[in-house]
């Protein structure tokens, strides 16, 4: 009420250029919100040092940085990738969907050596997918062959094989799906 403009307003702080205990600061708050990996802490320091500038000498090491965060334990690319994995098949995403993740998250399977989903889990997943979105013998009545063809087309886009989509939304009923889930031996 009686109060100027430039009062009323909140004035944004300058962002100060980093130096080494700022930048390992900025990591370590990071590592320490965020399940995260290296290649992620990595990119977001790139972008924070992109953003604020650089106060130190020389360059900033953050190889050494995000290798040092790895030997404390702060960061853990296979138990990101076991629990990433683990969620996205839990939430119904197929083995290429949850291959795509980790690799947009800059975890290498070979490096890790990280096993791949059984086809138990995959056939688990794709059944929570059809039973979420109500695709195929969960649907509320039997589409047409348009409607086919779209159903399909989201197991595909959640990262299932077409074969697996196929053998799902052919189901007759529900018990057939579940049964299917669970019979590996096709």
């Amino acid at each position: 009420m009686g109060q100027s403009p430039e009062t009323s307003r909140r004035r944004r702080k300058v962002a100060q250029p980093l130096n080494e205990a700022s930048l390992r600061d900025l990591a370590l708050s990071y590592a320490g919100r965020y399940a995260t990996t290296a290649a992620k802490l990595k990119h977001y320091l790139q972008r924070k040092l992109r953003h604020r500038g650089w106060s130190g000498e020389g360059e900033p090491d953050l190889d050494a940085l995000v290798s040092r965060f790895v030997e404390l334990g702060y960061i853990d690319d296979a138990a990101f990738a076991e629990t990433r994995t683990r969620d996205l098949l839990r939430r119904g995403y197929g083995a290429r969907r949850v291959s795509q993740a980790l690799y947009q998250a800059g975890v290498d399977g070979e490096e890790h050596d990280l096993p791949s989903p059984s086809q138990a889990e995959i056939r688990a997943a794709a059944l929570a997918f059809a039973r979420r979105r109500r695709l195929g013998p969960f649907a509320a009545e039997r589409p047409d062959e348009k409607g086919r063809e779209k159903q399909l087309a989201a197991l595909v886009r959640a990262g299932h094989d077409f074969d697996t989509a196929r053998a799902l939304i052919d189901a007759v009923s529900e018990e057939e799906a579940e049964e299917w889930a669970v019979s590996i031996d096709d």
